[in-house]
């Protein structure tokens, strides 16, 4: 029988009391048993409108009537026609933007929970026995990945699965890009991550870490001395910026990519491990989207009272309301309507105190959100020890500088079209690299449009 109740089946969790000074997996996923009555709110709409609102187009309905019977597998199967990181996407994509926000379901209730059922199929498939992996019979062409991210794995996937000799190239000394750099463990768990891509090398695809693309070998000579007859281009958006304001250059103030590099890949989040970065007793995370929302919860976890400072008020924030509100049950403190003007630091030179002016808000900017404007002569003083800057990030400018014929926009994108062409011939880019900082899903399907473009331009 369908299951016609309003509510979804609420995600286990750990208390937050226990998971904010632990880096273990905040959410526990579902049962075989929950997963199939979640499975069954589902009503197979005609149109399956949920399949719209997925950027790579996964059959949603199919792999949900899979779950509802039981048959596991099979979902898994269906999923990964269309997805090469189920347990990834299933963890962070903000399924309430795509998917399940076209859900029928949802005009009368809460929608179906997707994304958690995503994940539920992919772990149940990866706690399975694994079954020897079936190499792609070569079909002579040689291509090449710039960045292990969710771009770059997607394209690298779908190219070495039609028999292509792929190769990766990998700027920092772990694969993955911000799946492993960027999200926290307790997100996250590395374990997915590093799953996925000894899927990869099973296909076929090499990696090559420490390899700083416009430093190390440049495009050009990838193309022209290496022999690759394509690139694609997926380096991400991984240079922070900044506020320009007096004190950012202060001993413990930290971009959060920095902040989160430094937890994820020195394994701050080992309880037998000294960090090489320190959040202190008070840490001030300034910022209010998904990254804002990790620092301030890895703070915590280091030990830390944390604040988030937002010029904006609560009804603006950009980050997914699950993880505000797993900050929340975590005990982050939250200042709205606050713009940090100064960083303080003590005799030593490092970091004392923020001072922040109190704004109002005013009419819409570009954003579509309302306009924070400063309150003359309101000004808050905050005691800290670390101050984390989360106000987004650029393409780092290192591959445009360095590669001949690459056009890119006034703020670092590069320019590309929809299938990922660039203004480079054989040149293919797609995910932050081009769009700027976005979603781990829509990084994916742009690797994916990319790879079928690729393919169609080396068998032209």
């Amino acid at each position: 029988m369908p299951n016609m109740s309003l509510k979804k089946n609420e995600m286990p969790v750990q208390n937050p009391e226990v998971r904010n000074k632990n880096f273990k997996e905040v959410a526990l996923g579902y049962t075989e048993e929950q997963a199939i009555d979640e499975a069954k709110r589902c009503l197979h709409c005609k149109h399956k409108p949920c399949v719209n609102g997925c950027p790579v187009q996964i059959d949603i309905p199919a792999f949900i009537a899979e779950v509802a019977e039981g048959n596991f597998e099979e979902a898994y199967k269906i999923i990964t026609k269309s997805s090469s990181l189920p347990a990834i996407c299933g963890r962070v994509c903000p399924q309430e933007t795509q998917c399940e926000s076209k859900c029928v379901r949802g005009i009368k209730g809460e929608p179906v929970a997707i994304g958690r059922l995503e994940r539920f199929v992919a772990d149940w498939h990866n706690a399975q026995p694994e079954t020897p992996v079936e190499k792609p019979v070569s079909n002579g062409h040689k291509v090449a990945v710039i960045g292990s991210g969710p771009s770059g794995l997607a394209c690298a996937s779908d190219l070495a699965k039609k028999g292509y000799d792929v190769t990766i190239f990998e700027a920092l000394h772990v694969a993955g890009g911000v799946l492993s750099y960027g999200i926290p463990e307790f997100r996250l768990p590395k374990s997915i991550v590093q799953k996925e891509i000894d899927g990869l090398k099973a296909l076929g695809v090499k990696i090559e870490t420490n390899t700083v693309v416009g430093k190390t070998i440049s495009v050009d000579e990838l193309i022209n001395e290496e022999g690759f007859e394509s690139i694609f281009i997926g380096s991400g958006a991984g240079l922070p910026r900044f506020m320009n304001i007096k004190g950012e250059n202060l001993n413990g103030v930290y971009s959060a990519n920095e902040f989160l590099t430094r937890i994820n890949l020195m394994k701050a989040y080992k309880s037998d491990t000294s960090t090489p970065v320190q959040a202190g007793k008070t840490a001030v995370v300034v910022g209010g989207g998904n990254v804002a929302m990790d620092a301030a919860r890895c703070a915590k976890r280091m030990g830390a009272e944390v604040y988030i400072v937002y010029r904006r008020t609560e009804k603006e924030l950009p980050a997914r309301l699950e993880e505000i509100e797993h900050a929340k049950e975590e005990g982050i403190i939250f200042k709205f309507l606050t713009n940090p003007v100064e960083i303080k630091s003590d005799e030593k030179g490092w970091v004392k105190s923020v001072v922040c002016q109190q704004m109002e808000l005013s009419e819409p900017d570009s954003s579509g959100r309302a306009r924070p404007v400063p309150i003359p002569d309101a000004f808050i003083e905050i005691e800290t020890d670390s101050v984390i800057m989360s106000i987004g990030t650029s393409p780092n400018p290192l591959i445009k500088s360095t590669t001949e014929g690459l056009a890119t926009q006034k703020w670092g994108g590069i320019i590309a079209d929809e299938n990922g062409l660039t203004s480079k011939e054989g040149v293919y880019a797609g995910g932050d690299a081009v769009t700027g900082a976005a979603t781990v899903i829509l990084a994916m399907g742009a690797g994916k449009a990319s790879a079928k473009a690729m393919d169609e331009y080396i068998q032209k």
